[in-house]
């Protein structure tokens, strides 16, 4: 399971909250890939693997916490032998005027 762990700076009751999900879905069982900023030592406990990503504001931290998915995502698409270049299914539409 990933689990992207809000910043302690801005939310400390949302990051407290996401902690103790995590602790949950350990109690069950899960292996838990938590993406934490930099400095954030309340993930370790939890967390079977941590990716850091560095500190950014409020805004800017979804887009870096998404690229460590993107890149597990195409690693593990191209293991599979998938094509990550022509997803199956894919539907293009371009409209001509």
């Amino acid at each position: 399971m990933f689990v992207i762990v809000p910043s302690p700076r801005q939310s400390a009751e949302m990051h407290k909250k996401v902690i103790s999900s995590i602790e949950e879905v350990r109690a069950r069982g899960a292996r838990v890939v938590v993406i934490a900023e930099e400095g954030d030592a309340a993930v370790l406990p939890v967390a079977d693997e941590v990716l850091r990503i560095p500190l950014a504001g409020p805004l800017f931290e979804p887009l870096l916490a998404v690229v460590p998915l993107h890149i597990f995502a195409m690693g593990l698409s191209s293991a599979k032998g998938l094509d990550v270049d022509q997803p199956r299914n894919l539907a293009k539409s371009v409209t001509v005027e």
